[in-house]
């Protein structure tokens, strides 16, 4: 049997002598191309609302809705490096500056991101919110310039922290004399402009663009373009490519997924030795991508939401299928197990339908004639995936370790 010094030498090797990529980093999702096909419209629009920063006024805030991997992010980088290049050349002092909500998800780590971008330098803790921004402004406004902050993922900030944030930014004029702030929000969700204060909504007046999903043929012309970039010549075929759009097109035009298969089905051919991507590689990506979606989103769930899910992985795995009164009957033996109090049952209902919409689990409502309704209930993903995830909670695991 090979010792790990012989298997990890090989990897290097097979690594070194790779013909696959050229440069894997172009079908990585923070990569922005110096194109971005079938954007123009999109491009166009954000150009002209931003433009009036190269005359020293504030643009119009504004809300950028779409679907996961419809190139909101890639857009709003691409004509903000593309403004800031510009601003450069004519002297005005533009301050491009983006913040992923979805990790900084607290008002003050989001003044802590501002602050960087305009070279202030603010501790982790030990100072109010309030005085935070009030520093941050003050340099701010000693720039004489105008930022633009995007606040991508915004609907993890509100829903987490609220929208004080927003208020702040949009109401920043009352407190500067020499800047101004002009605010992108990037979401997923077409709501969330709905759920804000109505002081909020009433400061922001912002303009809307909307993404569309992209088609399958538009995700292959994406997938051409970075493929030049990314691989050797006569490392991948149009069919590979097709493949990789056709699995994305199905998933609501997903060019992240896209990109991502891509990009996987490259690394799984470079580690077997090939020397050209095939449709095997890629099915061999899509399953590998899944299980790992699964993992990440099952590792992040609350507790009682991994002991439904666990409920539903035990019933399935006896039966084949279970339903809602199943599954809280077991849902309450593990709680009991742990030495925990179970939520109710109808709390259990919610979360049952929370994992259908996740896509973790398939619920079929049933008519049962005068017995009532009840839910059908299925794994939609890798029963395997979801116990590597659940075994990585130190609690959960515990119910592996006695069973």
């Amino acid at each position: 049997m090979p010792n790990e010094i012989d298997v990890l030498d090989k990897i290097f090797t097979n690594a070194l002598k790779s013909r696959i990529f050229i440069n894997r980093d172009v079908l990585r999702p923070d990569y922005i191309p110096d194109e971005l096909p079938h954007r123009e419209e999109q491009i166009s629009k954000l150009g002209s609302i931003l433009a009036p920063a190269l005359k020293g006024s504030k643009p119009n805030n504004v809300f950028i809705y779409g679907l996961t991997g419809t190139g909101k992010t890639a857009v709003t980088k691409y004509v903000l490096k593309r403004l800031y290049a510009k601003a450069l050349e004519l002297g005005i002092d533009i301050i491009p500056c983006y913040v992923n909500t979805r990790q900084d998800n607290t008002t003050y780590r989001v003044i802590l991101k501002l602050s960087e971008c305009v070279g202030l330098k603010l501790p982790f803790t030990g100072i109010a919110t309030s005085e935070a921004y009030r520093r941050f402004l003050r340099i701010l406004d000693s720039k004489n310039a105008i930022m633009i902050a995007v606040l991508d993922e915004i609907d993890f900030l509100v829903k987490r922290s609220g929208d004080e944030i927003l208020y702040r930014l949009t109401r920043s004029g009352d407190e500067l004399s020499t800047s101004k702030i002009s605010v992108i929000g990037i979401t997923n969700d077409l709501k969330l402009v709905e759920e804000l204060d109505p002081r909020v909504k009433s400061s922001l007046g912002e303009i809307e663009l909307v993404f569309p999903p992209y088609n399958a043929l538009q995700l292959e012309d994406i997938l051409m373009q970075r493929a030049k970039l990314a691989f050797a010549p006569g490392a991948i075929s149009k069919d590979v490519l097709s493949l990789c759009a056709a699995l994305a097109a199905r998933e609501h035009g997903d060019a992240r997924r896209a990109l991502d298969l891509l990009r996987v089905a490259g690394e799984i051919a470079e580690r077997e030795g090939a020397e050209k991507v095939t449709v095997d590689h890629v099915y061999k990506a899509l399953r590998e991508i899944e299980v790992d979606r699964v993992v990440e989103v099952v590792a992040s769930m609350p507790l009682h939401t991994k002991l439904v899910l666990l409920a539903i992985v035990d019933l399935v795995k006896k039966n084949g299928k279970t339903t809602t009164g199943e599954v809280y009957m077991q849902y309450k033996n593990l709680s009991a197990k742990l030495g925990i109090e179970n939520v109710t049952q109808r709390r259990v209902s919610d979360i049952i339908s929370e994992l259908d919409m996740m896509g973790i689990i398939s619920a079929t409502v049933i008519s049962r004639g005068r017995y009532g309704k009840t839910r059908i209930i299925t794994l939609a993903v890798p029963e395997d995936a979801i116990i590597r995830a659940l075994n990585e909670d130190p609690y959960v695991s515990q119910l592996f370790s006695r069973s």
